[in-house]
């Protein structure tokens, strides 16, 4: 019964980060440079074509898998084993307490057990899969235990898009998660590695935009608004009179009239600031909170110029733009300064290339 590939635990060498997300893919593979260090050994990003994923749902299989195998082809990898990720809002996750001591199979019955309270679905219509965290806090004779699970289709359609552009799903995670990893990279610079320190992740993704706040390894606290940088190219479709297609591909190449900046990109970047400090006055709202020491921000939304300066003079709080590559060896077949326009998109690749060094 416990047969999701993986969800959380699992590992596999070598292995390609592949996120599937509702605009593009992406891949990431990393290799060890040292004890505990990454080395970027390469990278790939494919836009999919338009509603090819609409709600995190796959909708056109053929569509994805031609765009997973161009981004294959464009990594040139020989690698063909992939970790693959699925939205949080497909995954039913849940932290529980377990006697500790248990052997795997005694575990095994005793989450499916409770996963019954949990899941609104027939047992087995779901892929199911837990992972031991450690001790339960205050609980010496209990160990805390993640389980999750998701519908069969869910992953179905995932693994096989993977499949059908030749490659292997060796590992399913969530795309919270893998973020959540790549996260940490970046945490580890901030000051005193951020020890103490309530950081937001922010994931500004093309159709949604995804908050996360964390308190060292503890999250505090999650939202997801739906606004993302497709507003932005809906903007420029009417403005100037292209088609969806044609917006996207102008804002990326930055060749639209001179009064972009002034009528549409400022005002979009100011509605993101908006989004962001609306999401923070939910988190104190609805915690005893009542300050963020940080803000990360990731996902395609965020390479626009000055985003990080807008959010801050929004929210009041140190902005930055992720990077989980800084510090990180690079291959000579890496090109520095197109890698910091691309990384605050590549969390989630990021983080699924590193479950090839899970222990």
């Amino acid at each position: 019964m416990i047969d999701f590939s993986a969800l959380l635990g699992g590992k596999a060498r070598p292995l390609i980060g592949l996120d599937i997300s509702s605009s593009a893919v992406k891949m990431v593979e990393l290799s060890a440079a040292a004890a505990n260090q990454y080395r970027l050994e390469r990278y790939a990003i494919e836009p999919l074509p338009r509603d090819a994923v609409t709600d995190g749902n796959i909708a056109s299989l053929e569509g994805v898998a031609e765009s997973v195998r161009r981004a294959w082809k464009r990594l040139g990898s020989s690698t063909r084993n992939v970790a693959l990720a699925l939205p949080a809002s497909a995954v039913i996750s849940k932290k529980i307490a377990l006697p500790a001591g248990l052997r795997e199979l005694e575990m095994e019955v005793q989450v499916e057990s409770e996963a019954n309270q949990y899941i609104p679905f027939a047992i087995e219509e779901v892929n199911l899969d837990f992972e031991v965290l450690g001790p339960m806090p205050g609980s010496p004779d209990e160990v805390e235990v993640m389980i999750a699970a998701s519908r069969k289709e869910k992953v179905e359609d995932r693994v096989a898009a993977a499949e059908a552009a030749g490659l292997k799903a060796i590992v399913m995670d969530v795309d919270a998660f893998a973020a959540q990893a790549a996260f940490d990279l970046i945490r580890q610079r901030l000051p005193d590695a951020g020890k103490g320190k309530i950081v937001a992740m922010v994931d500004a993704g093309a159709t949604a935009m995804k908050v996360t706040i964390m308190r060292d390894d503890n999250v505090l606290y999650s939202r997801d608004q739906a606004f993302g940088g497709n507003q932005l190219t809906q903007d420029i479709s009417r403005n100037y009179g292209m088609s969806p297609e044609e917006a996207e591909a102008a804002k990326r190449s930055g060749t639209l009239p001179e009064n972009y900046e002034h009528d549409l990109m400022r005002p979009f970047m100011d509605s993101l600031g908006l989004e962001v400090s609306r999401a923070l006055q939910f988190f104190f709202t609805s915690t005893q909170f009542n300050q963020v020491d940080q803000i990360i921000l990731g996902g395609g939304c965020s390479v626009v110029p000055g985003l990080d300066q807008a959010v801050s003079s929004r929210t009041q709080v140190a902005t930055q733009v992720a990077n989980p590559f800084v510090g990180m060896a690079l291959s000579q077949k890496i090109r520095p300064k197109s890698l910091a326009g691309d990384a605050p998109a590549l969390l989630v690749a990021c983080g699924l290339a590193m479950r090839r060094f899970d222990a």
